[in-house]
């Protein structure tokens, strides 16, 4: 069985820093990761520099990054505009922020979701009317719990997912944006996802922030989830969702699938060399990772495939298509 592994640093993981990472310095760090095997990296965000100014060089790194043989270049754009910017820089995929929570959202993007939602069925027309190959992606944030607004109707995600999908969405995630989530939830809420959307389900974005989120990658894998977001080194999280630190480390990512049997295509050896770019253009920054601390051992023995972990789920084909909201 083979995972995604979308590596989001460049984006999530430098939005929280201060300190600007020069343009070279990230271009070098993602064609690091791109070297070591990574097939999709989610390289920045297309917002008003005033806002946030580590972004202000969006459109020259999706520029470089396309030339990267066999990468899958994600962008994130939080309204129209950073969409026709994306677009126009060449960027594979626009995925566009909305959170389950209200308060959340407001904060985020200043919309209620319902808002949010006619926003991206409008980046949607404009995709479509442009005649663009570009994907469009949501992953619904503080889906599993919100630090301002507490518990968030599973219900209501649900809906939320199928209304995304049915304006045009291409794929729709779930974000435990601030570490709420715990294993049978995760698993639950994948699996209904999946129910409900069938093809259209996507990926699991989950931050480590108080120390599930490893588990809640296996439960997610058990509920058919194949995309798995992370960081390398950890870094980042949402500026707007107090508490939102911690995302999962890329390595350790890697170590649990492939001890697992399970397929990244990564060299984990290079993932690992790659932090060494970080450390230099973020000097003081810290940098997280267990099996960066405790070393990779050399010809590390990846899992026997033929002994590798099969998830406990119905196969997609089983699933329904784009369901009826609640």
């Amino acid at each position: 069985m083979q995972v995604l592994v979308s590596e989001v640093g460049p984006r999530d993981g430098l939005q929280s820093i201060k300190r600007t990472m020069p343009t070279e310095a990230k271009q070098r760090w993602i064609r690091a990761l791109a070297a070591s095997g990574l097939r999709e990296i989610e390289v920045g965000s297309f917002v008003h520099p005033k806002w946030l100014p580590q972004m202000a060089d969006a459109e020259d790194i999706v520029r470089d990054a396309v030339q990267i043989p066999g990468l899958t270049v994600l962008a994130l754009v939080p309204n129209l505009k950073g969409a026709q910017r994306a677009m126009a820089a060449g960027a594979h995929k626009i995925t566009v922020p909305i959170a389950a929570s209200q308060l959340h959202n407001m904060a985020n993007v200043r919309m209620t979701c319902e808002e949010s939602i006619d926003a991206v069925a409008g980046i949607c027309r404009l995709r479509d009317d442009a005649g663009s190959k570009t994907e469009v992606e949501v992953g619904i944030a503080s889906a599993f719990g919100c630090t301002r607004e507490g518990r968030v109707s599973e219900d209501w995600v649900m809906e939320m997912a199928v209304r995304l999908a049915r304006v045009g969405v291409d794929s729709i995630g779930l974000s435990d944006s601030v570490g709420y989530a715990n294993p049978a939830q995760v698993r639950r809420m994948f699996r209904r996802l999946i129910s409900e959307l069938g093809s259209k389900a996507g990926g699991a974005h989950l931050h480590n922030t108080r120390g599930q989120g490893l588990a809640n990658v296996v439960a997610a894998l058990d509920a058919g989830v194949t995309t798995i977001d992370a960081s390398q080194a950890g870094i980042g999280g949402c500026p707007y969702a107090p508490g939102a630190t911690g995302n999962i480390v890329t390595e350790d990512l890697v170590f649990l699938l492939e001890s697992m049997g399970l397929d990244t295509g990564i060299d984990i050896d290079k993932l690992v060399a790659a932090r060494a770019i970080l450390a230099d253009a973020l000097p003081g920054e810290p940098l997280y990772g267990h099996v960066p601390d405790a070393g990779v051992t050399k010809g590390f023995a990846y899992a026997d495939p033929a002994r590798s972990y099969v998830p406990a789920a119905e196969p997609r084909e089983a699933c329904n298509t784009v369901g009826a909201p609640a």
